[in-house]
């Protein structure tokens, strides 16, 4: 039995079991029993309704919300899991394919200013390794968003945690009302957020982060669309070097959007810095 179906059948089963009540006590009893001794027993009839076939229901009830919520926790637990799989194969396995290749061409250096290059290239590649490492760790350390943890105090979360490891300002501009994004989204886009200041804090030198945020209610938002961006006063990066070799972060960002059916684009802003944008339509329910 659905758990749409136990809610109106306690609903509905007093309301049924009164009004059979009154019935058989109009129709049938009313010789037998008086006025006054009818209104006296209908509490007593509901009641014993109540304590026979509503307390199996309540029961039944309360099972189908804790089957509800285990699901609840093992969506949650795989959804981390997923989210750090594909941490692990778009950063760390690839950056240690990276450190392979470069320890061949160390071995195939002909010269030793060769060497000393391939060298610190391995060096940069294994602070970059050391880097996703320990951010993948922390994300562990990180309990999994809860289902009724409102978007604020998640983005909030993430700001602070910016802040304490990198001393970056971090400002938050955000007007998107808290039921237009359903959980998963509310997954992904933190997860695309937390890569974009990840990012940040490893390549763009700024001193400030702004996080806005728009949904319904904008003037240029159509119905069940939102719009984030993560923006920067960094050094900014060209195109050529956001997308080349080596440059996971931004593509796993991608990815991760287009997995949701979502536009992002990332582009330097005038004088200076980067602009992350995420536009996507709500599937909440």
């Amino acid at each position: 039995m659905s758990y749409k179906w136990l809610k109106w059948l306690i609903l509905w089963i007093p309301t049924v079991a009164i009004g059979l009540w009154e019935y058989l006590r109009h129709a049938l009893l009313l010789p037998f029993i008086s006025m006054d001794l009818g209104n006296l027993l209908a509490p007593v009839f509901v009641f014993i309704i109540s304590l026979t076939l509503l307390r199996a229901l309540f029961a039944k009830l309360e099972q189908t919300q804790e089957t509800l919520q285990r699901e609840r926790i093992v969506k949650a637990a795989l959804e981390e899991r997923e989210q750090l799989a594909r941490e692990l194969h778009d950063g760390i396995s690839q950056s240690l394919f990276m450190l392979s290749v470069k320890l061949d061409k160390l071995e195939r250096a002909e010269s030793a200013s060769d060497a000393q290059q391939t060298t610190d290239q391995i060096r940069k590649t294994v602070r970059h390794v050391y880097d996703d490492v320990r951010q993948s760790i922390a994300n562990l350390h990180d309990a999994p968003l809860p289902a009724d943890m409102s978007w604020m105090q998640s983005i909030h979360h993430l700001t602070v945690e910016m802040e304490q490891t990198s001393g970056i300002q971090t400002t938050v501009e955000w007007h998107v009302q808290d039921g237009l994004l359903s959980y998963k989204q509310k997954v992904e886009l933190l997860a695309i957020m937390r890569e974009a200041l990840m990012n940040v804090q490893k390549h763009a030198k700024a001193k400030q982060i702004v996080i806005q945020g728009e949904g319904v209610g904008s003037s240029d938002m159509t119905p069940n669309t939102f719009r984030c961006s993560i923006l920067d006063d960094g050094i900014g990066a060209e195109k050529e070097k956001l997308h080349g070799k080596g440059k996971y972060g931004v593509k796993m960002m991608q990815e991760r959007a287009a997995a949701m059916g979502w536009t992002m684009t990332v582009q330097q802003t005038k004088p200076q810095g980067t602009k992350v944008e995420i536009i996507g339509r709500s599937d909440a329910k």
